[in-house]
């Protein structure tokens, strides 16, 4: 018996189709007039996936188990999943009115994140997202910071030309949001200039136009450029390791051979 669970829930090609199988199985329940037995073999993969993650335990024991970060993903997302069948069966036993924790079932949704650990090279990937994050987090605070004041300042100027937009700073921060990010920003301006002056409606075009170029489009892309050149970069430190280890080589074999020719036209001349 342990053998034979150790054959299905060390095979990762396994895993893989119960975790498939049980991400389609979740996007069905939430259709109306499904079968009853669905929301049931939802909860059978809940369990597959225990028994998988104390197999695991068995087999590596727990503390090769837990060195692995992949393995303290998947214990929370299982655990996770545990926590909202129990709400789940609580409820069902005793019709419980637990209001919105019942909310708390949709953390089995999580069980499919698992998909990521299979992705080929995804420790890589997540080098370099760690390393652009570590690269990128100061601009990005000043972004942020910047997108404030601006926001505030918007909210003082505009306010009582455009309330649905301006009304207050939170208001106003969603909307200068939705500016950087290209999204319908030259609306905003034109509602402003047809419910105000001349003089007022050429401001706020030259205002939200030198918003869009400063911070959406030269902000934005500034940021993007860090965080990818970050994400590259763990590969570029490789490479250039091996060509430097490479003309090491390189140049013990060239020296190498100077030092044979020398000897062999010494030996030449002796003779």
């Amino acid at each position: 018996m342990k053998k034979f669970l150790e054959k299905i829930f060390l095979n990762e090609h396994i895993i893989l189709a119960l975790i498939f199988l049980n991400s389609v199985l979740i996007f069905i329940q939430d259709f109306d007039n499904i079968p009853t037995f669905i929301p049931y073999l939802d909860n059978i993969f809940t369990a597959l996936f225990t028994i998988e993650m104390l197999v695991k335990v068995y087999h590596y024991g727990f503390e090769k188990y837990w060195k692995n970060g992949w393995n303290k993903l998947d214990f929370i997302l299982i655990t996770a999943a545990l926590f909202s069948l129990l709400i789940d069966l609580i409820d069902r036993g005793h019709n419980i009115p637990l209001g919105y924790i019942l909310v708390l079932r949709t953390l089995r949704l999580f069980k499919s994140f698992r998909i990521f650990r299979f992705m080929p090279d995804i420790n890589k990937i997540v080098k370099g997202l760690r390393n652009a994050v570590k690269a990128s987090y100061v601009i990005t605070f000043t972004f942020i910071v910047l997108l404030i004041i601006i926001s505030v300042l918007s909210c003082s100027i505009f306010k009582t030309v455009a309330p649905e937009y301006f009304d207050t700073p939170l208001e106003s921060l969603y909307s200068i949001f939705r500016l950087f990010t290209a999204e319908g920003w030259y609306e905003i301006a034109n509602l402003i200039a047809s419910r105000s002056s001349t003089g007022m409606a050429i401001f706020a075009k030259l205002y939200f136009s030198v918003l869009m170029f400063i911070a959406g489009i030269l902000g934005v892309s500034l940021i993007n450029s860090i965080f990818v050149d970050a994400m590259v970069s763990s590969n570029s430190d490789r490479l250039e390791k091996k060509i430097d280890y490479l003309s090491e080589q390189l140049d013990i074999l060239m020296k190498r051979d100077r030092d044979n020719e020398t000897s062999s036209d010494t030996e030449t001349r002796e003779e």
